[in-house]
């Protein structure tokens, strides 16, 4: 796993495939919203559309606040509350 996007309000984790392993065969995404303290992980297509879009709004090279606005579209998909261990 590597840490791909840092601010004061998301931190986004890359999962890459992992062979033998069936819920990992295509790696995925884990958001984490710090305010909220909630968090999602994105596998399958909707991994590969957010890596899409991703791709096309580094190209613009976009602000840490473009970025927290992309993001902020997985706000209401976030259920799962962050617990650290």
């Amino acid at each position: 796993m590597q840490m791909i996007y840092n601010s004061p309000n998301y931190c986004v984790v890359e999962f890459p495939p992992q062979d033998g392993h069936v819920s990992m065969l295509s790696g995925g995404y884990e958001i984490v919203d710090k305010n909220t303290q909630r968090e999602i992980y994105i596998d399958g297509a909707m991994a590969a559309s957010f890596r899409e879009h991703v791709q096309k709004l580094i190209e613009d090279e976009p602000t840490l606040d473009e970025v927290d606005e992309f993001l902020g579209q997985f706000d209401s998909l976030m259920n799962q509350p962050v617990i650290l261990h």
